[in-house]
């Protein structure tokens, strides 16, 4: 069932009780975590399951959705030429505001200095802890363009599904749903109808592991505060201060000024997306929420075949968060370390980031082996300066995956007002009255 066939929420009336909101739950579990983990720690840790079994559970079913998503809006909409035009749009996007985030990185850094004073000596740092990312950045960062290319590319369709790679199931989703659209007639219709039906049943079940999202965010949470302890954060506090002031401005001033381009009110927005946003925040990874963001975009008047092409592509090349840490965190090891850095150096670093940061999805331990993979190749900076940020490194992670989350929303609302697949009354409506329970939006029932 296509969300723009779901009735809109009739009024605040028929909402449920606070205690049965999903938001509710979720920043219940969030609460609840830091106390556990600040009073148990040990207890605390072995919540950490929870966590796992929750992201294990929404990872089994990210891959199908996104191909049936893809598939079904591509050959739905019968139009290739529109599928490509928007697919540029987004490559265009992205890249403006990758940039855009890169260099804020840079002027904040520079305006405030979050290192300046810190005068770490390099001989002193331990670098035992980043054998494994080190390896991995290497891996990265030798491989070069043509490596990542080849890399989208899966070695058998079922291999990228089975391997949860969210790249490569989108290439092959792309394929397929052109082929698709160009075999046509009576069997190809029978074939999208097909998809479109599992599709429907695959959100069916997504509404019902998201419910268990509350105990997710409880035991990552719990995990978190009980192994580091909220004391973790001091040492580097200015860093973190200044990263989530970072994302506070790109979203709300920069994004904001760009989603009022197509209509919509930034803080509206937001308090849509809250369940979301706040199981992105406790669990620190936005594939975590990827199958309910593409449902919540279609219901608000985006039209599936935008959604279905701009939120995946968006997930390996439209990392704004991501790429203001990138920018931040280099040139906060240059200031921590004493490194001086020439105007060359800085027009390095950013234009190594805009390659490396494409990268970041789908690499273990991503935001490391990716901060590893730029400083290797800014010889000036001394690499063994990432031990400085490996403690807080999960604490930057939640705002990061929220930023990154935020970001891909805006650009999917913006790419489709672009290409003008919006409906902007629809949008409207939902965002003053959005519904009170995402199962009217994840399983397609109708509001009590």
């Amino acid at each position: 069932m296509s969300a723009h066939s779901i009735p809109l929420p009739a009024s605040d009336k028929t909402r449920e009780p606070l205690y049965k909101s999903l938001f509710f739950q979720v920043v219940v579990g969030l609460v609840l975590g830091i106390v556990l983990g600040m009073a148990a720690p040990d207890f605390a840790i072995g919540l950490k399951f929870f966590s796992d079994g929750f992201l294990k559970l929404i990872s089994m079913i990210v891959a199908p959705i996104v191909f049936c998503v893809v598939v079904h809006g591509i050959a739905g909409t019968g139009d290739l030429k529109k599928v490509g035009r928007v697919g540029v749009k987004a490559l265009v996007y992205f890249e403006i505001m990758t940039t855009v985030a890169l260099a804020l990185g840079v002027i904040l850094a520079y305006l405030v200095g979050p290192g300046h004073g810190m005068n770490i000596n390099t001989a002193t740092l331990d670098g035992k802890a980043l054998s494994t990312y080190a390896d991995n950045a290497h891996k990265l960062q030798g491989g070069g363009f043509s490596s990542f290319i080849l890399n989208i590319i899966p070695t058998t369709s079922f291999d990228a599904l089975a391997r949860n790679d969210v790249l490569q199931v989108l290439f092959f989703a792309i394929l397929f749903g052109v082929a698709l659209a160009l075999y046509g007639g009576e069997q190809g219709k029978k074939v999208t109808d097909l998809i479109d039906a599992v599709s429907g049943v695959l959100f069916k079940a997504m509404g019902l592991i998201v419910r268990v999202a509350p105990l997710g965010v409880l035991g990552a949470v719990a995990y978190t505060v009980g192994k580091y302890g909220v004391g973790s954060l001091t040492q580097l506090l200015s860093l973190v201060g200044l990263f989530y002031f970072a994302v506070a401005f790109f979203v709300i001033v920069i994004l904001g000024s760009v989603l009022r381009l197509a209509g919509v009110n930034i803080f509206k927005f937001l308090a849509y997306l809250r369940e979301e946003l706040t199981i992105v925040l406790g669990t620190a990874s936005s594939d975590a929420v990827l199958p309910q963001i593409m449902r919540k975009l279609e219901y608000m008047g985006v039209k599936p075949s935008v959604v279905g092409l701009v939120v995946p592509t968006g997930y390996s090349f439209n990392l704004d968060a991501f790429s203001i840490y990138l920018t931040l965190a280099v040139v906060f090891i240059a200031q921590a370390t004493g490194t001086p850095l020439s105007f060359g150096d800085l027009m390095l670093v950013l234009g190594i980031s805009l390659v490396t940061s494409k990268g970041a999805h789908g690499v273990p331990g991503s935001a490391i082996v990716i901060l590893a993979a730029t400083l290797n190749a800014v010889p000036s900076i001394p690499a063994i300066g990432l031990v400085l940020v490996l403690s807080v490194d999960w604490f930057i992670g939640m705002a990061r995956a929220v930023g990154n989350l935020i970001g891909n929303c805006v650009a999917t609302v913006v790419i489709a007002a672009w290409e003008g697949d919006l409906d902007r009354a629809r949008a409207q409506a939902v965002l003053d009255n959005p519904p009170s329970d995402i199962a009217v939006i994840s399983t397609g029932e109708q509001p009590a």
